[in-house]
């Protein structure tokens, strides 16, 4: 059995087209597993600024097609267009991407912790609808003590800084925080995070709405009113900040909705949007006395972290994608296996970070280091193809000794990794000092 993730993200597709891809994310686990075909399991990961899928399969390009398909179908796109909007990663890629996506390292604010809410969200769900295989269990497990690690071990993410503090950064400029009145849209994993920055911040959280229905039970668990459709314009009318996250599939927040909430009024109405399915439609930020700060906003904004965390989170992530490898079995066989994986990894990931554009790059720039990294997790991959299948040779002929020597000899490496190299055991066994 493979993985297979297939991923489109604000790293190189526009906002507009994850939000096209995201219509029907809902059900779209359900239908992929209820086929009875390729498909043994499946996990969705829809954020502001990512769409992702992933699944176990004995049959990848079967499993491509039928994701391609479904997707297709519930969105109205063409299948050509949905193929060559989602990237393809496989078994050892796959486990790196969605390991790096959980530790906050291919975010739009690089070490933000909100994604590691959403990808234990996602990974609950598919658990509570049995969607999800039990290698894939395991491997969303690994991801998110992955993260932990990472958070612990190195200064990556420990500004504080997120999706969210950075977008009220940026509506710093329209609006006082102390005792601003402030009207949730969205009960998900970034709504959660908002209710307890904008409490440090001095805002006041007094309503919210949810698209969903969701709003009686978020409401209650945060002391907050909630609001049906039929009270949505005169919450509006109170608020000085909405701040909108539902990413539900229709626009909440209609120029005619805002203009009626604030007929005969002069305050300024400041509109967050962190819906990748915009909650705010295009148009309201051009009423008098309003202002929109949107997902492009942010990541634009986007601030950087230093060298030396991200190289530190990439080596962890290294690792865990090493020790993960084909689970348990391959570890006995032969622990010089892990520790050549580990090797290589690193050594990838130290190159991939060299090539990585900064924010804002243009896009052909994004396209060429794309490339490149696919180029360079290909060659790695071929690189550990012989020498993990003759450890298992030499193992089966009792002649691991001979091995041992010989991956020392070659790469210089020591297979009893010093305790320090590496956070093994809270990788393996989630715990943290944190």
């Amino acid at each position: 059995m493979s993985f297979l993730s297939l991923v489109a993200s604000h790293r190189n597709r526009e906002l507009a087209v994850l939000e096209q891809l995201q219509v029907g994310a809902d059900s779209l686990a359900a239908r992929l597993v209820a086929q009875g075909g390729p498909v043994a399991g499946a996990v969705v990961l829809p954020t502001c600024n990512r769409f992702e899928v992933y699944v176990e399969t004995e049959d990848p390009e079967a499993a491509r097609e039928a994701i391609v398909d479904a997707i297709a179908h519930a969105s109205a796109l063409d299948p050509v267009t949905v193929a060559q909007a989602l990237t393809p990663f496989e078994d050892d890629d796959a486990i790196q991407h969605l390991l790096a996506v959980t530790s906050g390292l291919e975010s739009m604010v690089v070490g933000e912790r909100e994604i590691s809410g959403q990808v234990r969200r996602a990974h609950i769900e598919a658990q509570k609808r049995q969607e999800i295989s039990p290698r894939l269990d395991r491997l969303f497990q690994s991801a998110l003590r992955t993260s932990r690690v990472v958070a612990a071990s190195t200064g990556l993410g420990t500004s504080g800084r997120s999706v969210v503090s950075v977008a009220l950064d940026l509506a710093d400029a329209s609006v006082d925080w102390d005792g601003a009145r402030v009207m949730l849209i969205g009960t998900g994993a970034l709504a959660e995070t908002a209710v307890g920055t904008l409490h440090g911040r001095g805002a006041r959280v007094d309503t919210v709405f949810s698209p969903s229905g969701r709003a009686q039970e978020f409401a209650l668990r945060h002391g907050l009113e909630a609001v049906d459709l039929d009270g949505l314009e005169l919450a509006i009318r109170q608020a000085d900040v909405v701040f909108a996250c539902s990413g539900g599939e229709s626009v909440v927040v209609t120029p005619a909705l805002v203009a009626s909430a604030r007929h005969g009024l002069d305050t300024p109405l400041t509109l967050i949007d962190l819906a990748l399915h915009r909650d705010i439609a295009p148009g309201v930020g051009e009423l008098r006395g309003v202002t929109v700060v949107g997902l492009d906003d942010v990541g634009a904004s986007a601030p950087g972290e230093s060298v030396g965390a991200i190289e530190a989170a990439r080596s962890i992530v290294a690792h865990a994608v090493a020790r993960f490898g084909d689970g348990e079995a391959a570890r006995s066989l032969d622990p010089a296996v892990v520790a050549l994986r580990e090797h290589v990894f690193g050594l990838l990931e130290r190159e991939v970070a060299r090539i990585r554009p900064g924010a804002g790059a243009p896009q052909d720039a994004i396209d060429r280091a794309d490339e490149t990294e696919a180029a360079l997790r290909r060659f790695a991959k071929t690189l550990l193809h012989t020498p993990t299948v003759r450890a298992r040779e030499h193992a089966q002929a009792g002649e691991a000794t001979q091995y041992l020597e010989a991956i020392r000899a070659l790469y210089g490496i020591d297979v009893a990794v010093p305790d320090d190299a590496c956070p093994v055991t809270e990788i393996d066994n989630g715990s943290t000092h944190g």
